[in-house]
């Protein structure tokens, strides 16, 4: 139904070794699926989203 949000959806990434060509670091999923740079406390994926549903930012919180 339009206007409806779908559930949260929680995915931790994780360190890589790779930096963005602007030298910020690239995170990603377990399986390297989703990469993206976070810069603040947004993760921006650094390939195009696929699928219906997906974002362009998302909010990135660190952890301890």
């Amino acid at each position: 139904m339009p206007g409806r949000h779908s559930p949260l959806e929680v995915v931790v990434v994780h360190a890589t070794d790779e930096v963005t060509a602007d030298g910020t670091p690239v995170y990603a999923d377990k399986a390297g699926t989703l990469r993206v740079e976070i810069i603040g406390e947004t993760a921006r994926p650094l390939a195009e989203p696929t699928g219906q549903g997906r974002h362009t930012c998302l909010h990135a919180t660190p952890l301890p």
